[in-house]
């Protein structure tokens, strides 16, 4: 396990306070809780970020999300335990993860996320992906110690 690096959330207090007011105004989404957690569950996923991982699964199990849909998560276009319009924000939440891999046009999940969300679910779920993305950069970065300790 690596050492913290530094104490991130002291050293630049109105960055984090700033970034997690972001993520608390979410809360209040009609996207909902619990899709908000699978989708940034999805991209801890993509960027590895462990501390992220554990903190929004232990979210997740306390929701009541089961753990077979858990266990399936980075596969779930290979299942049929997500609902399309979950399947719509992970193919969106991946694709605004991964800009770099190939500038590929992104219209087809777009178009996929206007059969269920509104304009401005779109803007949050995208608000909600760019968050995550922040939250994971930093904790990676810092090297964000996890703790052990059972689920449940």
């Amino acid at each position: 396990m690596n050492a913290p690096r530094l104490p991130w959330t002291t050293l630049a207090p109105t960055q984090y306070k700033s970034l997690y007011a972001v993520s608390q105004s979410l809360a209040g989404s009609s996207l909902g809780g619990q899709l908000i957690e699978l989708v940034q569950t999805r991209v801890s996923q993509i960027n590895g970020c462990a501390y992220c991982l554990d903190m929004h699964v232990r979210e997740l199990r306390k929701g009541g999300e089961s753990w077979q849909r858990l266990n399936v998560l980075s596969a779930w276009r290979e299942t049929e335990f997500f609902s399309a319009r979950e399947k719509a924000a992970f193919a969106w939440a991946e694709t605004m993860t991964r800009l770099a891999d190939g500038h590929v046009d992104r219209d087809a999940e777009f178009e996929a996320l206007r059969e269920h969300f509104t304009d401005a679910e779109i803007v949050e779920l995208t608000w909600a992906v760019a968050a995550i993305n922040a939250w994971n950069r930093m904790a990676i970065g810092m090297h964000q110690p996890v703790d052990a300790k059972p689920i449940e």
